[in-house]
């Protein structure tokens, strides 16, 4: 679960978040639901293998506003050779309010940019996630 606290610079002029920020939380949720569970991103990197958005989806349910504090919550929908889901919900702590959900699209690619597959370490750590949230 990633948190973030919504500051002035997050807002357009009417104090409610722009929208096009709910993709930079699903990053940032993105990079730290991996990270929790070993996956050192700049450790493939390094390999040669990138995780790359190939689709993006954001639905908007509530506004939220200045000094909120949103929780993201990350999973992975669906698995293949070269790519993975993942979807997210945005939830206002305090009150529970469902603020947005979405999904992206990761594909993995070489250093020729071309798809590879999914490297098995991490394909594990997906598989698992998958499992323990039944498969959603």
């Amino acid at each position: 679960m990633y948190k973030v606290r919504i500051y002035y610079k997050d807002t357009d002029m009417g104090g409610v978040v722009y929208y096009g920020n709910y993709l930079r939380f699903f990053e940032a949720a993105r990079t730290e639901f991996l990270r929790n569970r070993g996956v050192d991103l700049n450790l493939w990197m390094k390999e040669g293998i990138t995780f790359v958005v190939v689709r993006a989806e954001v639905d908007y349910r509530a506004s939220a506003k200045y000094d909120d504090l949103l929780s993201v919550e990350t999973t992975c929908t669906a698995l293949s050779g070269a790519r993975f889901d993942l979807a997210y919900r945005v939830v206002r702590e305090g009150d529970g309010a469902l603020i947005a959900t979405g999904m992206t699209r990761m594909a993995s690619i070489g250093k020729m940019g071309r798809p590879v597959r999914i490297p098995k370490k991490v394909r594990e750590v997906l598989e698992e996630t998958m499992r323990s949230n039944g498969g959603r």
